[in-house]
């Protein structure tokens, strides 16, 4: 299956379609080279959690992108797959999904899917200063996620059953369409800019938990063109690159 300027690899299984994808960026791999499971035997999520949906009911998707970009500008890469997935699901079943910082789709504070972006300077194949990126997503078709999780599916509020195949096609040609702002500093800046627009956490008390353990709870004030989310906490701005958040009680939108 070839979507525009994409070449689809379809299995059955894998263990990741992130993993398969960056072996194949390594191997000298091109750009446009998607990577499509019906299931995922070790999938994961942020910060390494494993991630497994049952066969069949989810969009299993990683697409190899090199754009031309220092490392400190990749969360655009992030950025366009989650707009474009985010097209998608709006133009084939009428859903508007929002962002929750980092990486996740949401329907109100329930999540529809979530996006992994990975990267590899030194893998070849690439243009002079271009950088290996492989964004997986796992988008709930038909699943409304595991028990225990605020999760629900895009059919369960479709105006019109969503398949896998169609959301994939429509998401890489909306995606396609947005590969050339990756490789300039404005159009990298626009993708962001538009994403923060779409992003629910702004604006909210939240619970940022850190890798480490620690707690930062505050005001989500603003969302810098490296993805790195500010929040106003005890009289200061404590600036998070990595955490889950948990959205607390609505705050008073940011200004501007």
């Amino acid at each position: 299956m070839t979507v525009a300027t994409w070449h689809v690899r379809r299995f059955r299984s894998l263990p990741s379609t992130n993993d398969w994808l960056l072996a194949r960026a390594r191997e000298g791999a091109p750009a446009g080279l998607v990577a499509l499971a019906d299931h995922q035997e070790a999938g994961r999520g942020r910060m390494g959690r494993r991630w497994e949906a049952p066969p069949g009911r989810c969009l299993l998707a990683s697409v190899l992108l090199r754009p031309t970009a220092p490392r400190t500008s990749l969360f655009a890469c992030t950025a366009a797959v989650a707009l474009a997935a985010s097209d998608a699901c709006r133009e084939l079943g009428g859903v508007e999904l929002a962002v929750k910082w980092p990486n996740d789709l949401v329907i109100g504070d329930e999540k529809v899917a979530g996006i992994l972006a990975e990267s590899d300077a030194s893998a070849p194949g690439g243009r002079s200063g271009s950088v290996a990126v492989v964004a997986g997503i796992g988008c709930n078709v038909d699943w409304e996620g595991p028990p225990g999780v605020r999760a629900t599916s895009l059919n369960a509020h479709a105006t019109v059953p969503v398949a896998r195949d169609d959301l994939l096609e429509v998401m890489l040609d909306r995606l396609a369409a947005r590969q050339a702002l990756l490789d300039t500093e404005e159009g990298r800046r626009a993708t962001v800019a538009e994403l923060r627009a779409r992003c629910v956490t702004l604006g909210r008390r939240v619970r940022v938990e850190m890798p480490d353990g620690r707690e930062v709870v505050g005001d989500a004030s603003a969302l810098g063109d490296d993805g790195r989310l500010a929040v106003s906490a005890a009289g200061s701005d404590v600036v998070v690159a990595v955490g889950d958040v948990v959205h607390l009680r609505p705050a008073t939108p940011p200004a501007g």
